[in-house]
């Protein structure tokens, strides 16, 4: 028999972990002899009200076992306060292999807690680089590379990276081993754009801009935080709007911060956070995406759209390079230029740069393959 401990913390990683528990479902059909027991450990890093049993029996996410509630405070307590909960959870469960995905606090709490007991750690996402070490993302997915024994990349330039900072692929013998099985990312959008349906919230929203418009988002502490890159990105979104609905679904904080040093927002479209299915309607929907997150980037590719990044980097590269995604940082003038251009552009969607879909697959055949030898 065969324990995962599956560590996640931010409403993305519930989608992602869902990818690899659905092909975790699938293979223990398949195999019957073969038991596999999958333990979900959630941080509370992100505390969402929509995390509720509707959410979860829609988007048919297995519901944790552990909820740590451990959302708020400094990088560090939380951090701290998380390793100690999770460590508390290993020895309990004395799982085979941890799971850990992406770049959160969540995530590299549950790798440095698996490590230090000696338990192999399997990182989804791995190899993503911005190069800007003032971005806690960045600083947590470096570390968790490199304690972890699994490295599962979503991009053959996650896989680069990797080797360029001297990882080396070899079987599981205390080293690395290194795939490019695709982002599991995208076998959540084909999966779920199937099924999903948008609220009645939405719907009103949508006939409102008729169906016309651009879509934003804004949270990332760069922006936020900074008074006059928020102020050029709000100006230029306003600015856009005078021709074309944008619709910006508002973080609560961002909101706040925008409250606060009375930035106007008369043209823009504000409405509140959404969830997944709303967002993949705003995505199928929408004319273009600007934004600063870096899963919408992709999922704008995925759902065939020009996208404007709102950074000075991009851990998504590719994107850039194929043309599918510029980013324009917080520069007004850039920021209208590259709207303007994207409107009259004609962009070939058909490379695939993320896999075929069945990353998740992958992913479990590649554990189980060492696991239950």
């Amino acid at each position: 028999m065969m324990k995962i401990v599956t560590i996640i913390g931010a409403r993305p990683q519930f989608v992602k972990a869902a990818v690899v528990s659905r092909a975790l479902d699938f293979f223990a059909e398949r195999h019957r002899n073969k038991q596999i027991n999958e333990v979900i450990v959630h941080t509370g890093q992100h505390y969402d009200t929509n995390m509720s049993d509707i959410f979860f029996a829609e988007m048919q996410i297995p519901k944790p076992h552990y909820n740590l509630h451990m959302g708020g405070g400094y990088h560090g307590v939380m951090t701290g306060q998380m390793l100690a909960k999770i460590e508390e959870i290993l020895l309990e469960e004395k799982p085979d292999v941890v799971l850990v995905y992406g770049d959160t606090n969540s995530t590299i709490a549950g790798a440095l807690a698996a490590v230090k007991l000696h338990i192999p750690v399997a990182h989804v996402e791995s190899g993503l680089r911005s190069f800007n070490m003032r971005m806690p993302e960045e600083v947590n997915r470096i570390l968790t590379d490199r304690i972890s024994s699994w490295l599962f990349c979503p991009t053959k330039k996650a896989v680069n990276n990797l080797q360029g900072e001297g990882f080396m692929r070899k079987e599981m013998t205390g080293k690395y081993l290194i795939e490019n099985v695709g982002d599991v990312m995208y076998d959540a959008a084909l999966f779920y754009k199937d099924i999903a349906q948008p609220s009645e919230t939405l719907s009103n929203v949508l006939k409102e801009v008729n169906y016309k418009f651009y879509l934003a988002t804004i949270h990332r502490a760069e922006n936020t935080d900074d008074m006059v890159r928020l102020k050029n990105i709000i100006k230029a979104l306003e600015c856009i709007s005078r021709n074309i609905p944008v619709i910006l679904p508002l973080h609560p904080r961002t909101r706040n911060i925008i409250q606060q040093y009375n930035i106007q927002l008369d043209n823009i479209k504000v409405i509140d956070p959404v969830g997944y299915f709303d967002m993949i309607t705003l995505l199928e929907q929408c004319q273009g995406v600007l934004t600063d997150s870096g899963g919408v980037q992709k999922e704008a590719y995925f759902f065939c759209k020009p996208c404007i990044t709102l950074r000075d980097e991009t851990e998504w590269v590719e994107l850039v390079e194929h043309g599918y995604n510029v980013l324009v940082g917080a520069d007004y003038d850039k920021i209208l230029q590259a709207q303007k251009e994207s409107s009259a552009k004609q962009l070939d969607f058909s490379i695939k740069l993320y896999g075929d879909g069945t990353a998740g697959d992958k992913i479990i055949q590649k554990i189980v393959e060492v696991v239950l030898k």
